[in-house]
């Protein structure tokens, strides 16, 4: 029996205001379902014995964050399909 279910998509869907059709949500529990059976799935690898991951275990794994120069804004702004006055130009999205 799926634990995630068409009205659990509903549900979260009016959270996000958003609208789905029914195939939609059908797709959607279908998908989400097999991606809780997957993290599911990972609860079964024997772990006993592997050290958690550390950044730092091998020496200085990070560098320093330093200030420098960054590109110019002609150098930046030039493979951009759209600019003007030293912005980038992006069309509107909202009415």
């Amino acid at each position: 029996m799926p634990r995630i279910t068409e009205d659990s998509v509903d549900a979260v869907a009016r959270l996000a205001r958003l609208s789905l059709t029914p195939d939609e949500r059908t797709r959607f529990a279908r998908e989400l379902e097999a991606i809780v059976a997957w993290a599911d799935s990972l609860q079964a690898l024997d772990i006993d014995g592997v050290p958690p991951l550390r950044l730092d275990a091998g020496g200085d794994a990070l560098r320093e964050d330093t200030p420098r120069e960054g590109l110019p804004r002609e150098q930046a702004l030039d493979p951009a399909p759209d600019h003007a006055e030293g912005l980038f130009r992006v069309p509107r999205i909202l009415p």
